[in-house]
């Protein structure tokens, strides 16, 4: 984490609070963390908030957010976020989403194409591919998605810290919560692929090439279905993208959401 802190927000809405971090200045830009990362403002966050507006909120049950109990899948999650836009005043910010938040991201541009400025899918996961199969990482041993996250893993500390009880509770609450939204079917959305067709937003995908989670197929695959969208491969960085390279994906997001540009502004 660096240690240049945000400003941490609560956003009250309707079923509960938002935990949010917000740094930067410029136009708006949302971005929707991954299974991992909630409640850290990161490097890669930091990259981000040198050219924009950075609103980084937990999703329902993750981090510093509230459970939301009556969400229950991904669709559900595209309305939370309308109405989180709505609250802070988003009319079309550029969305960038990593991961499971990639996978949101595109569904809230298929939803709400108008609403989106410019879109960056990063790894996204969501898509069935039967021939490019997503491992199960709820039945992963520790060490085992460790190696399936990272192309080089962060060195053990010496000696191995134990995590305390906040930390194992923090992380069995953040599993129980991407389980509520991706369970059955698994980190996917089988009609999906056939409604990207919808997204009007300039598009960038971009893969890690040693991604062992989200098979790069599925990014390339997202830039297929979506129309005039572009696809790029990082090198020698696994799925944990924004944590082992973060300067790496921060600067393909800023330049592409730069240089999209904002014909109609966004406002806050």
């Amino acid at each position: 984490m660096t240690d240049d802190a945000p400003a941490q927000e609560h956003l009250q809405l309707a079923g509960g609070r938002v935990h949010l971090f917000r740094a930067g200045a410029g136009e708006p830009l949302l971005f929707l963390h991954a299974a991992g990362g909630a409640g850290a403002w990161l490097d890669f966050h930091a990259l981000l908030a040198a050219s924009f507006d950075v609103i980084a909120p937990d999703h329902p049950g993750f981090g510093g957010s509230d459970d939301f109990p009556d969400l229950e899948a991904v669709d559900d999650l595209v309305f939370h976020y309308l109405d989180v836009m709505d609250a802070l005043g988003l009319e079309r910010p550029h969305v960038v989403g990593a991961s499971f938040g990639g996978w949101i991201a595109a569904e809230l541009a298929v939803t709400a194409p108008h609403r989106i400025a410019s879109l960056v899918l990063l790894s996204p996961a969501g898509l069935r591919l039967p021939d490019h199969p997503v491992p199960d990482i709820f039945l992963m041993p520790p060490d085992q998605l460790v190696a399936t996250l990272f192309q080089h893993p962060p060195p053990p500390t010496e000696p191995p810290a134990a995590p305390d009880v906040e930390q194992i509770l923090a992380a069995y609450r953040d599993q129980t919560a991407l389980a509520r939204f991706c369970w059955s079917p698994y980190l996917c959305n089988p009609k999906l692929e056939r409604r990207l067709h919808r997204i009007t937003a300039p598009t960038l995908v971009v893969s890690p090439a040693q991604d062992r989670l989200i098979p790069v197929a599925h990014g390339r695959r997202y830039a297929e279905r979506i129309p005039a969208a572009r696809f790029t491969e990082i090198e020698d960085c696994g799925h944990a993208m924004y944590f082992e390279r973060p300067a790496e994906f921060a600067a393909v997001t800023i330049d592409f959401a730069v240089t999209s540009g904002l014909p109609n502004g966004a406002g806050r």
